[in-house]
């Protein structure tokens, strides 16, 4: 179970609740450094069933972080209505199967052409599996609240 920002309660589809994150919009996401302070950062992500994907290199702050604490959270708004957004909150797992065959999915659904692999740098596929949905529509959203 989750629970909506408006009071609403209900399972977690993967439909209408990562719609934002159906789309190739700019995600952010927070992670907890050693200290525990946020560290965020901006990635490409992609929806598979209910979790979401996203692409790391191992080594990087951010992938550190979930190695040693897996609590995530997602935030994507609507480009045309930056007043409508949803965060998740939720766990990662982390693996290298798979990682550079992702980050050219994404790059081709975010910039239209294939990605350059680095041999240098080891991909890491980040599976998100959301626990909690905040959705927000503020008063000065062009929607109206569901």
């Amino acid at each position: 179970m989750f629970r909506l920002r408006r009071g609403a309660y209900g399972r977690m589809t993967g439909m209408s609740e990562l719609r934002l994150f159906q789309e190739p919009v700019f995600v952010v996401m927070t992670t907890i450094n050693p200290d525990g302070a946020p560290q965020s950062s901006v990635v490409w992500a992609r929806v598979d069933g209910s979790d979401v994907l996203m692409s790391t290199i191992r080594g990087r702050r951010k992938c550190r972080n979930m190695e040693r604490d897996p609590r995530v959270t997602l935030l994507a708004y609507d480009p045309e209505d930056p007043y409508v957004y949803t965060e998740l909150r939720g766990t990662v797992t982390l693996t290298e199967e798979g990682g550079d065959a992702l980050i050219d999915e994404l790059s081709r659904a975010y910039e239209g052409r294939p990605w350059t692999i680095r041999p240098a740098e080891t991909r890491v596929v980040v599976r998100f599996t959301p626990t909690r949905v905040i959705e927000h529509i503020a008063a000065q959203s062009k929607k109206k609240p569901s």
